[in-house]
């Protein structure tokens, strides 16, 4: 029986931090995914034809993703390969996303819808036409799932979360005081009891 664990990074992030997560898995490879995609039509295709590759090497699958890299895993129709999950930070609602991003840039719906694109000085530029992908291309999601969430997230609400978990069957555990990137002592302690207790 062939395990593996996917590791699968967020924006900024890349495959090496795969590393961390052997420690929870030892008897397990763990292969982290140097995806390039950028849009969720883009990692659709790049990241089913990875998992559908590897899903051919190994009999089960373990997801751990983090941040859009979880969101870009949702959409791109591979949970039919993956056997379980680990959420760090997910984004799970990009619409509701897009939509807050639109608020803090100061702009309108109609107007990016105008414009087409809207450059702002806090993250990627709105696009109208990502914004109708991700209304016509709905998250479908049925894989046993663990999400860890920090109660300081920026990017997605709680609510937003916990409206997810109950779409999709998903357990969610908050650190309170916790940010949308895990990375102090504080944070990584906590992310490592949470994962070292599911695993």
């Amino acid at each position: 029986m062939k395990n593996l664990v996917l590791y699968i990074h967020g924006k900024g992030g890349n495959a090496g931090e795969g590393e961390y997560y052997k420690k929870f898995f030892p008897d397990t490879e763990v292969y982290g995914f140097n995806y390039k995609a950028n849009t969720p039509w883009n990692a659709k295709k790049e990241f089913y034809e990875k998992v559908s590759k590897l899903s051919k090497e190994y009999n089960n699958i373990t997801l751990v993703a983090n941040s859009i890299g979880a969101y870009f895993s949702l959409v791109s129709g591979i949970d039919k390969f993956i056997s379980k999950a680990y959420f760090i930070s997910p984004v799970v609602n990009m619409e509701r996303l897009i939509l807050d991003m639109i608020g803090w840039a100061g702009t309108t719906e109609a107007e990016l819808k105008e414009k087409k694109n809207i450059s702002v000085d806090f993250g990627d530029d709105l696009s109208w036409d990502y914004l109708q992908y991700v209304r016509n291309n709905k998250i479908q999601w049925k894989v046993p799932t663990e999400i860890l969430y920090g109660s300081l997230d920026n990017l997605q609400s709680l609510e937003t979360i916990q409206q997810f978990a109950r779409d999709s069957g998903t357990s969610i555990t908050v650190m309170e005081g916790g940010e949308h990137w895990f990375h102090t002592e504080k944070q990584m302690k906590f992310l490592d009891e949470w994962l070292q207790n599911l695993c």
